[in-house]
């Protein structure tokens, strides 16, 4: 194979590409696929990071941008020492994007076409690295579901995975069915070529047939259009005879056609520590052959700089109203200096009441316009005389009929002088008379009501405040309930469960059909026919929470997106859902998983956050 250089790894932006994506200024290309394109950027502490830009195509289907944003947020929990983690993404904007870290190496595909297969311990050193992305990345519960060779990197320390779960948010969508591919025909698993069937041995497919690719040079199930490779796939053996024989225990259990029949992740690190023989595995600079070692450090050496950032442009002044109020007369007005770039250089004095414009920081600025010269207003003119003489002594009054004798309420007269006396007034007889006056009237008026709404308004009735202290007639706002959380609940198929209930308990369908759940809060019905199983409710509403919405009380009462089934195809491990039942009670239901194919029985786990009679109940028509 040729070793030519890695130069062309690293393309100019073209006219057609953005300049920055999200606060991040680009600075090459580093490659396009079926999905988007991929740009070099660096983080403002100068780490090189790969943004993915998301084709417009996609992002126009709803259906994919809920998915991505599913997938994306599985994605940022998975920090595994061969993947690459998610350092930033934005799934709503107008062409979304997710962000990794750059990782300096070729990909499986690149370097095997350039440099050839790889020798048996290196494959085994790849294979165990894989094996660990995978048991991180099931970990969080996703499913890779496209593990190619373009999508293990190979760095200087070990492999990483990367685009982990996202090729799950574009299957299904409008663009996929009309006959977009996403994915790789010849390393996908006989289940999911015939029926899409995904599990986590899925991956474990996928991974025989990486380690097959790496070890031969090409894939065990050969080349040609992709209904063919796909054909060969289901209904024949791969092609292994140019296998190492080391290799040969590890890559046979991998490509079982019966998903049940490979190995766990962990069975397949045992299979390479005993390919390996004496010596043991250990990652290291010298895992791989030293012409794919070179392609690596010439990576590093023509990394392109960051961008420069423009400076930015200087600030325009915005001229604001004349000052309405003059400069204090006491004392002529201080000469400012003109701003740097104001053409004028020399100040003078402004007049009171003109030339100033308020700058917001409480000096006056002069005007832009050249300045006239003017005078020193010295003159005492401009400020306020002080006059020298002497007070004029005030007399004191003391003479009583200086006072005002008719003033009866103390303090108004002159101290020391004791008013005359006035005419006693019936004030209080008058008061009585008018408390016991409002008292009948009250007494009338109340009995004129109904009886339903005499208590209105009082402490402790229907609609009043509650028996808190606060004013009569003042509405009090009412105290939100406690949350109560119950972690792990298991809902088996045909089951339903209350919120009011403490703890909630899944119960039977009490009519038998299997399919109707009378007044059930939640209910997980398993459809064995059509295989869309369902998460939904019988008692309200449900409310299908994205990305950049938080499980809370505040968040259910102000969604809208309101529906009353959800198929379990549109949950991931994480997702949560508002739950509004007609008795008042709201919830977040978080999904944390279903059932695997193994187990006795199928069932769904949630974990529950109730705040019970959060509002009123509805009544029944």
């Amino acid at each position: 194979m040729s070793s030519a250089p890695s130069a062309g790894i690293f393309q100019p932006l073209k006219a057609d590409d953005p300049e920055i994506v999200g606060g991040y200024r680009l600075a090459a290309v580093l490659g396009a696929g079926g999905m988007g394109k991929v740009y070099l950027s660096y983080t403002p502490g100068g780490r090189p990071i790969a943004i993915k830009v998301i084709r417009s195509e996609f992002s126009e289907d709803p259906e994919f941008r809920r998915r991505f944003q599913q997938e994306v947020r599985s994605a940022e929990r998975v920090q595994g020492l061969y993947t690459a983690p998610v350092i930033d993404s934005d799934t709503e904007g107008s062409q979304p994007w997710l962000a990794t870290a750059y990782v300096p190496g070729p990909s499986l595909a690149h370097a095997v076409a350039h440099h050839g297969a790889l020798p048996p311990r290196s494959v085994l050193l790849l294979a165990v690295g894989v094996a660990e992305a995978l048991t991180v990345i099931h970990g969080a519960g996703i499913v890779h579901r496209d593990l190619k060779p373009a999508n293990v990197l190979l760095a200087s320390d070990g492999p990483r995975v990367i685009d982990f779960g996202i090729a799950r948010a574009a299957d299904s969508t409008a663009l996929t069915n009309t006959g977009v591919s996403i994915g790789t025909p010849a390393f996908m698993a006989p289940e999911q070529a015939s029926t899409g069937t995904i599990t986590p041995a899925t991956d474990v497919f996928a991974l025989g047939q990486i380690a097959a690719f790496a070890a031969i040079g090409s894939s065990v199930y050969g080349d040609g259009p992709s209904h063919a490779v796909l054909y060969r796939i289901v209904h024949e053996d791969p092609d292994l005879s140019g296998l190492p024989e080391e290799l040969r225990p590890l890559v046979t259990r991998c490509l079982s056609r019966d998903p049940a029949h490979r190995p766990a992740l962990t069975e397949v690190i045992a299979l390479c520590n005993e390919a390996a023989g004496t010596e043991p595995l250990r990652q290291g600079e010298d895992w791989l052959p030293r012409a794919v070692a070179g392609s690596i450090t010439e990576r590093v050496h023509l990394l392109p700089a960051p961008a420069p950032t423009p400076p930015p442009k200087p600030a325009t002044p915005v001229p604001t109203e004349l000052s309405a109020q003059p400069p204090t007369p006491s004392a002529p007005p201080a000469p400012t200096a003109a701003p740097a770039h104001a053409a004028p250089t020399q100040a003078a004095p402004a007049r009171p009441g003109q030339g100033t414009v308020p700058t917001g920081y409480g000096t006056p600025q002069p005007y832009a316009q050249p300045p006239r010269q003017q005078p020193a207003y010295a003159q005492p003119s401009y400020a306020q005389p002080t006059y020298p003489q002497p007070p004029r002594p005030q007399p004191t009054y003391s003479q009583p009929t200086f006072s005002q004798p008719t003033y009866a309420q103390p303090g108004w007269g002159q101290p020391g002088y004791r008013p005359a006396p006035t005419k006693p007034k019936r004030t209080g007889l008058i008061v009585t008379l008018s408390v016991v006056g409002a008292v009948i009237g009250l007494a009338v008026l109340g009995s004129l009501l109904p009886d339903g709404d005499k208590g209105n308004g009082a402490a402790g009735s229907p609609g009043g405040t509650g028996g808190t202290s606060a004013s009569p007639g003042k509405a009090q706002k009412p105290v939100d309930p406690q949350p109560v959380s119950y972690k792990g609940i298991d809902m088996p198929g045909s089951h339903q469960l209350m919120l009011a209930d403490n703890p909630p308990r899944p119960a039977e369908d009490p009519e038998g059909s299997g399919v109707h759940y009378g007044k059930g809060d939640l209910f997980y019905y398993r459809d064995t026919t059509f295989g869309k199983d369902e998460f939904g409710t019988d008692n309200g509403k449900l409310v299908l929470l994205n990305n950049s919405e938080k499980g809370s009380l505040a968040t259910c009462r102000a969604v809208t997106r309101f529906t009353e089934k959800i198929t379990l195809d549109q949950l991931t491990v994480g997702s949560e859902v508002c739950v509004l039942s007609d008795a008042g009670h709201i919830a977040v239901a978080t999904y944390r998983g279903k059932a695997g194919a193994k187990e006795s029985s199928q069932y769904i786990t949630l974990d529950l956050t109730i705040w019970r009679n959060a509002e009123e109940a509805k009544k029944d028509d």
